[in-house]
């Protein structure tokens, strides 16, 4: 594949996810994938969640990972050859605005690509379930991440 098309980079990026052991785990679907785009939601489950106080939040790690993947996802769609292209995170930061209850949702969006390093910038919002109170999403964390750019060539 050379170039982007949205369907079959969404559908070469859920294959990806599906076949990664950790990312599978969380149960991680692509959403939308556009050039330079990315949507990723994890769904609540109980196994993600932190106990003792604040029990039934989502762990932080959860948002972080999702900040991560859907951002180095990200800048790979900007790239000519996504499938052949790789990104490896080089630095990453996290700032968490409120706890997270729900399934998060992330949306990436690509602020550079240059010759070896791609940026992105991340915002991860939390969408209530039928058991949690809040019935609106909320923002819970938002990123940025630095990705060195392995392309195809």
């Amino acid at each position: 594949m050379t170039g982007f098309d949205a369907e079959d980079s969404r559908a070469f990026i859920q294959s990806y996810v599906d076949d990664h052991g950790f990312l599978s785990f969380l149960d991680l679907s692509v959403e939308h994938v556009a050039d330079g785009e990315m949507t990723m939601r994890v769904p609540h489950n109980d196994k993600l969640t932190n106990h003792g106080p604040g029990r039934g939040d989502v762990h932080g790690g959860i948002a972080a990972t999702l900040i991560d993947t859907a951002g180095g996802l990200a800048v790979r769609t900007a790239l000519d050859d996504p499938v052949e292209a790789g990104v490896a995170t080089i630095d990453l930061n996290v700032s968490y605005l409120r706890p997270a209850r729900g399934d998060l949702v992330a949306e990436a969006d690509v602020v550079r690509v240059g010759s070896t390093v791609g940026v992105a910038e991340v915002t991860v919002e939390a969408h209530p379930t039928a058991d949690h109170e809040r019935s609106e999403p909320s923002e819970v964390a938002v990123g940025r991440g630095s990705f060195r750019v392995f392309r195809g060539d």
